[in-house]
């Protein structure tokens, strides 16, 4: 059984692969954040600006890997006569966290459909085998676990020192990407985040352009 909060074709907005079409399937559910504002304070992250609660109206609960890509393979566009759409077809599987539920069959049952698999997660649970775009969005005070894959994205600044930069430099991934928070303070959190991309130029400014553009 897999419960999504929702499924949805939009442009990819963060990171590396930002402005890229996808499927995004949104896992209910996460490890670090009930995902109810009451425990925010107590979270272990507590600056999260995704709704991952429960099931949403574009979401659901699926029986089976195959009845879930099946859902994410009809959010695809069709072209004109009903085909689907030719091109790199992509699904991000994010959350919440979604190594929760994102099992080896999963990613068969996508990878069947004819998608790439991508995962936006935060890095402390394994990941199994198949996927073909890890992106780890390290937190502080939590322990990780996957410390190789495609692209690390902090969001920063986040004040812990368990959470600088400096710590995942050393670390296995061909992009590092710096997103500033979201929030009140987000002027001044981007400015700090280009001054240390400017500094340190391994790292990579990510903005959250579909805020910017008004996406989904």
């Amino acid at each position: 059984m897999y419960t999504v909060k929702e499924v949805f074709f939009t442009l990819q907005g963060e990171g590396a692969q930002a402005g890229r079409p996808a499927v995004f399937c949104r896992f209910s559910g996460c490890n670090l954040w009930t995902g109810r504002e009451e425990d925010r304070q107590t979270a272990v992250c507590k600056f999260c600006d995704t709704d991952f609660f429960g099931v949403g109206a574009d979401g659901g609960k699926f029986a089976s890997a195959a009845d879930l890509a099946r859902r994410v393979a009809a959010a695809w566009p069709d072209a004109e006569g009903g085909t689907p759409q030719a091109g790199n077809r992509l699904v991000v599987c994010t959350g919440g966290e979604p190594l929760l539920q994102l099992d080896g069959a999963l990613v068969d049952a996508f990878h069947a459909r004819g998608f790439e698999v991508a995962i936006e997660t935060n890095g402390t649970q394994s990941a199994p085998e198949g996927i073909d775009w890890v992106c780890v969005s390290p937190k502080a005070n939590a322990p990780l676990t996957l410390t190789s894959g495609d692209e690390l994205k902090l969001v920063y600044p986040q004040v812990e020192p368990e959470a600088q930069p400096e710590r995942f430099v050393h670390l296995q991934f061909r992009h590092f990407s710096l997103q500033p928070m979201d929030g009140p303070h987000v002027a001044e959190n981007t400015r700090r985040a280009v001054e240390y991309c400017l500094a340190h130029p391994q790292w990579r400014l990510s903005l959250q352009t579909h805020k910017l553009l008004g996406l989904r």
